[in-house]
């Protein structure tokens, strides 16, 4: 039974973020949700209460996946700022690729429509960069102009900037490249001995291995491209088809 439960409640979830990232929260109708989803309506209400709250599901599922997301990236083996380097490509992918972070996003964005509250966005991105950039200046990586407080609002803005752009023009499926681009005019100022070049084509390539007293092991997974070059041609949609009166994403995007 709670398997059955729980089956049913991510598959409302699901449909609700396709047609929440498609439509928008006001033209997204509970009976829309129960078509999609092959659930009734009370079945919805029963595991969500009402739209509003289903919509807060969707933008907490949404920052539930950065605890694993950043967990892999910031312990796995490297210098440190080559690990904030793939971070920032793994958060772009799963805002291209990812349905329910794309949803969450807009919803965030139009959450002055939606009579819950939502939680805040960008400080625990913050956060996270600070920390990388402190350990990025105790291996002697930090140029020493840098400050890891400042300069980490400055790059999450940067980041959530470009995401603001890319959505707005090519639906993110050029951010990579745009990322890629953000990142040579950052790490000049960033790194001690300026290698931008270098550092881009580490951080997009293989993951390194960990060793152990066993001998070498991979590290933690990644998804980062083998090599850079062009996006592939998949859509932002992977796992949907597409819907009846799609609407454009709104411009900002919460971490």
């Amino acid at each position: 039974m709670q398997e059955r439960a729980e089956t049913t409640r991510k598959a409302v979830l699901e449909a609700a973020a396709h047609l929440f990232f498609e439509r928008g929260y006001v033209a997204t109708s509970i009976s829309d949700i129960t078509a999609l989803s092959g659930r009734t309506s009370g079945a919805i209400y029963f595991h969500y209460g009402n739209k509003e709250q289903l919509a807060l599901a969707v933008v907490q599922a949404h920052f539930a996946t950065w605890p694993e997301v950043i967990g892999r990236y910031t312990t796995a083996p490297g210098p440190a700022l080559e690990r904030l380097v793939r971070l920032s490509f793994a958060v772009a992918r799963e805002f291209r690729d990812n349905i329910v972070v794309r949803a969450g996003a807009r919803l965030w964005s139009e959450r002055r429509a939606i009579a819950v509250a939502m939680p805040p966005p960008f400080v625990d991105w913050i956060d996270t960069v600070e920390r990388i950039l402190v350990q990025a200046g105790e291996e002697g990586e930090l140029a020493v102009h840098a400050d890891p407080r400042r300069d980490a609002h400055s790059v999450v803005a940067a980041f959530f900037g470009l995401h603001t752009v890319s959505d707005a023009l090519d639906s993110r499926l050029l951010i990579e490249e745009r990322l890629a681009d953000l990142w040579r005019l950052l790490l000049p100022g960033l790194q001690a001995c300026p290698a931008a070049e270098h550092l881009l084509r580490r951080a997009r390539g293989p993951v390194p291995v960990r060793a152990t007293g066993a001998g070498a092991v991979p590290a933690p997974a990644a998804d980062a491209a083998p090599e850079p070059g062009p996006v592939p041609g998949a859509g932002p949609l992977p796992q949907g088809r597409p819907l009846p009166d799609a609407a454009p994403v709104p411009g900002a995007a919460p971490a």
